[in-house]
């Protein structure tokens, strides 16, 4: 049987048997529940603009990565050749991202926002940054340190180039 949520305060320790099924059920609750709390704060700004999820995670990496290309795009979200020809497509009717071909390769489509497209992300990550900087702060570098680390090793090894090519 699993143990129910508990309420202990943000700031306890892990036990030191974090691998037992409690601990690891602990991370994802919080893990699930923080996501959610994070992604409620943009999906609002997202309805008003009729756009989804999938819109919103294609405008935050072509904002990190510019000349971005489709299928590096379609890489790092990890969904169907249709569903981001769908989510493209209305993000270039809107005037949010332009498409244009490669300079070597003609074949290639090289993705960028607009003005607006900039404009509407950075109010999207506004939202995002105002509740990540305040739970950052309160957990302290090394738990953000910590944070990271456990992240990065829910990321298969063969995935790892494509999260670190999106540093700046």
């Amino acid at each position: 049987m699993a143990a129910p949520l508990t309420s202990s305060p943000a700031s306890s320790s892990a036990s030191a048997l974090f691998l037992r099924e409690a601990e690891l059920r602990r991370g994802m609750e919080l893990l699930y529940f923080g996501h959610g709390h994070l992604t409620r704060a943009v999906d609002e700004a997202l309805a008003r603009q009729g756009l989804g999820r999938a819109h919103h995670r294609a405008l935050y990496f072509v904002a990190r990565k510019p000349d971005l290309t489709v299928s590096e795009l379609l890489g790092l979200l990890a969904i169907t050749k249709q569903s981001l020809g769908r989510v493209l497509n209305q993000l270039t009717d809107r005037g949010l991202i332009a498409i244009r071909p490669g300079e070597r390769d003609r074949r290639q489509r090289l993705l960028k926002l607009t003005a607006e497209g900039r404009a509407l992300e950075s109010d999207l990550f506004e939202a995002v940054r105002v509740r990540m900087s305040a739970a950052y702060a309160k957990a302290g570098q090394a738990a953000v340190t910590g944070y990271w680390a456990v992240l990065e090793g829910m990321i298969p090894d063969d995935e790892r180039a494509a999260v670190d090519s999106l540093r700046g």
